[in-house]
């Protein structure tokens, strides 16, 4: 199998890269700023998702394209810069692939899309829509224009993950490096459910949904087991040998804090230590069910988060980061 990935830079593409690699596929990447991580012998394309001529050309003879590539960092730039990337970057990416004759491809969108998840409920595919912020906005209008596209006839399966975390990711490593260094404080009562997923288990539901998934459709991609963050963060503690301090903040202030101190560094063009999008893990419920997937896919995650949070940590600490 040819495949393109977009994103190979980032936590999951590199990790879709090293993994594909491995199997022996034929691995080509768009590398915009930063080179892959990923191990394996990978072909790598220089540019950007603005650049219709380029997906195109690198499209050609790909089977399967995994598109991954999203804009973080609001405070550097903007929602204009979001939605270059996240929404127009999409739709310049699909229309390359089906002028290429691409097979099929896998969109990577946001379980962020969601909002907020109300009342103890699992959220289904087919959860009434809420974006809360800049970057789950954009993400839910690339969504949109995958479905559109779709609808068109093209073949395009989208995958909403769970809170993917594992070996290699430098965005969740802060939050381990907080808690493990004793400079973490929970933020509100702790109950806000999620649903992580290893990396592993993760990039195995990739794979079954570029080899099963039906054309249109949306998959969750998570595991098994949803989990307050306090039990999430508790047990990061203890992997990492420590336990949580007893202080709490309230969310309100913390909340208000947030938007105070994204609203100065963006001045600046800053990232902030605490804003609303950093704040969303905590405030925000965003369980996903995995049933369809499930059922559709053969998708089964393996790892148990206790599991997985103990290879994470070895894994820091090894590599000299922990």
């Amino acid at each position: 199998m040819n495949v393109f990935i977009t994103g190979i830079s980032g936590f999951i593409g590199g990790s879709l890269g090293s993994a594909l690699a491995e199997r022996g596929e034929a691995v080509r990447a768009l590398v915009h700023r930063h080179q892959p991580w990923s191990a394996g012998p990978i072909e790598t394309v220089q540019g950007d998702l603005g650049d219709r001529a380029l997906l195109e050309e690198a499209c050609r003879g790909i089977d399967v394209v995994f598109h991954c590539a999203a804009a973080l960092g609001a405070s550097r730039i903007g929602e204009q810069g979001f939605r270059a990337v996240n929404a127009e970057g999409t739709r310049t990416l699909l229309e390359a692939a089906r002028a290429a004759g691409v097979g099929r491809v896998v969109h990577f969108s946001s379980a962020g899309v969601l909002g907020h998840v109300r009342g103890g409920r699992i959220a289904g595919e087919d959860y009434p829509l809420d974006p809360r912020d800049v970057y789950d906005r954009t993400k839910l209008e690339g969504e949109r224009i995958a479905l559109q596209a779709a609808g068109s006839g093209q073949d395009v399966v989208i995958i909403r993950p769970g809170w993917a975390y594992g070996p290699g990711d430098r965005r969740t490593l802060k939050l381990f490096r907080a808690i493990a260094r004793k400079r973490f404080v929970l933020v509100g009562k702790g109950r806000t459910l999620q649903t992580p997923v290893y990396i592993d288990d993760l990039i195995e539901g990739t794979i079954l949904s570029a080899e099963k998934g039906r054309r249109g459709e949306i998959y969750h991609l998570a595991g098994s087991e949803a989990l307050t963050v306090g039990e999430i963060a508790g047990l990061i503690a203890e992997a990492a040998g420590g336990r949580l301090p007893r202080v709490r903040l309230p969310l309100l202030p913390t909340r208000a804090a947030a938007w105070i101190l994204g609203g100065a560094f963006r001045l600046i063009k800053k990232e902030a230590p605490l804003n609303p999008s950093r704040l969303a893990f905590f405030a925000h419920p965003k369980p996903l069910d995995i049933f369809k997937a499930r059922r559709e896919l053969g998708y089964a995650p393996k790892t148990p988060f206790r599991e997985g949070i103990a290879k994470t940590v070895a894994w820091y600490r090894a590599a000299g980061r922990l």
